[in-house]
């Protein structure tokens, strides 16, 4: 997956290089879980 421009040192800084995969997952996993949630209230 490309990110845009800078977003990927961003997050680096946040949680670390060795960290960033598993932060997109759990980022990912939330909002999958977040717009299901919302189209079950359509």
């Amino acid at each position: 997956m490309r990110l845009p421009e800078g977003l990927g040192e961003r997050i680096d800084k946040l949680v670390g290089t060795k960290r960033r995969a598993g932060f997109i997952r759990e980022v990912l996993e939330r909002e999958v879980e977040r717009m299901e949630k919302e189209q079950g209230k359509a």
